[in-house]
């Protein structure tokens, strides 16, 4: 993985990625709370989210859509902790799931069905059966073998389901190849020149009810562009599609809104809503948008304890507590995240690489200047660390899953315990064989 040095801004009270996230009399806090007071109750490595920073970005986001009446989905694969759901259903959002776990997430959420999306290539034929029993919303549909299973389903339900035809506009969304969705060869979506023929088909079957068209093109983009170009082609295909009698009346137009983890600036909103009421904002659709990343991305921190300073001839690095498991994208993406110490108590400048315990090579978090010195015991908090976090979790080398708390002004709570290995062991108690020895061989 590339080396890549983020400078810290280390001045009491200044930006740290987040408005809800500064340094108060030297120590980092979040809102209201100190969050070395946190890490005094929860053992690190833990996940901390700001309440306040997740309420101001949905009301933001909504703010710039409604002039364009556009509604927001939150794609729960970014963060699916109950609690944060809870927050984001009681301001109005809906939701974008991936999986039938992710439907049973929002419902417990108190989430509506009724303001539910499935998405995702993959869903297995009692994941659809769920969705359509509880009133899903929309299912988007990804491919015409996914449409036949639907069709099934439905037809043995004895209900209609309402589905969308996701395309594949074969737009580079200029993202990291990993979250690249809307490419010709990207796993996801169907071909532009399939779309006619297959909407046809669901237009023609009892069984289903064709609400419209999605797209989503990739996550963790910056510039606005890609946008502009794959929302003309989507606007493109919806007058086509009418001109032959098949009516849309629904887009949903995905999400993938960047966030800036080296202190730069975030797209701008105002922007994106004028690029979704150019193209398809005159063809008279309900339109929604799912993001995940934008709204609860830089919400979120990472909190880990320095282990031990290693010195070599060329490098100085810190063992902390927190490794891939914890926090995957670094080394699944070559992403780094900004580093904010806990105390700012000693002065000095130094470059560290930030490295977890886990026995890989890639559990490297990345190489960073203009560190104070730090030593054994000192905590270290990963910011923009809300999103694809603790989602993206797990429990590899048989290590704790980290606990996730929520600050709400001055007060926070444990939304999510310390899930043990002795906790995981009882998952492995021995059960009864089946079969006969002799098939056992």
């Amino acid at each position: 993985m590339a080396e890549h040095a983020i400078a810290l801004v280390a001045a009491a009270g200044a930006e740290t990625g987040s408005n809800q996230l500064v340094y108060r009399d030297q120590t980092l806090q979040m809102e209201g709370v100190c969050i070395d007071t946190i890490a005094g109750a929860v053992p690190t490595p833990f996940y901390c989210y700001s309440s306040d920073a997740i309420r101001t970005a949905y009301l933001t986001l909504s703010a710039a859509l409604k002039p364009i009446g556009a509604s927001v989905c939150f794609a729960v694969k970014a963060n699916g902790n109950l609690s944060v759901l809870g927050l984001l259903a009681a301001l109005g959002s809906g939701m974008d799931i991936v999986s039938g776990g992710e439907l049973e997430r929002a419902e417990s959420a108190g989430v509506p069905a009724s303001k539910i999306i499935f998405s995702g290539v993959g869903k297995k034929r009692s994941e659809i059966a769920s969705a359509l029993e509880v009133g899903i919303h929309q299912l988007n549909v990804e491919s015409e073998a996914e449409l036949d299973a639907v069709i099934e389903v439905a037809g043995a339900l004895g209900v209609r389901a309402p589905v969308a035809l996701r395309v594949n506009p074969d737009v580079d969304a200029g993202t990291h190849a990993k979250i690249s969705t809307g490419k010709k060869h990207d796993k996801f979506g169907i071909s532009f020149e399939d779309i006619p023929a297959l909407y046809a088909k669901a237009l023609a079957a009892p069984e289903l009810d064709p609400v419209g068209l999605a797209v989503h093109i990739g996550s963790q983009i910056l510039d606005l562009s890609p946008y502009r170009s794959a929302y003309s082609r989507i606007a493109d295909l919806v007058r086509s599609l009418r001109s032959q009698g098949l009516p849309v009346r629904r887009l949903d137009l995905g999400g993938g809104i960047g966030i800036p983890y080296d202190h730069g600036s975030s797209p701008d909103l105002g922007e994106y809503a004028k690029i979704v009421g150019e193209t398809v904002g005159g063809l008279d659709c309900e339109l929604t948008v799912e993001p995940g990343r934008w709204l609860v991305g830089p919400a979120g921190i990472l909190v880990a304890e320095v282990l031990y300073i290693k010195e070599t001839a060329d490098r100085l690095t810190a063992i902390v507590d927190a490794g891939m498991n914890d926090l995957m994208r670094p080394a699944m993406y070559g992403a780094v995240h900004p580093v904010f110490p806990l105390k700012q108590v000693r002065q000095g400048s130094h470059t560290y690489q930030i490295a977890g315990p886990v026995c890989e090579s890639s559990d490297i978090f990345g190489t960073y200047s203009d560190l104070a010195p730090l030593r054994s015991g000192d905590r270290l908090a990963f910011g923009c660390a809300g999103a694809y976090g603790a989602s993206m979790a797990s429990t590899y080398n048989a290590r704790d899953l980290a606990a996730e708390v929520l600050v709400d002004g001055d007060r926070f709570r444990v939304i999510r315990r310390r899930q043990t290995t002795k906790a995981l062991l009882t998952l492995e108690e021995e059960t009864e064989w089946h079969g006969s020895p002799s098939t056992l061989r």
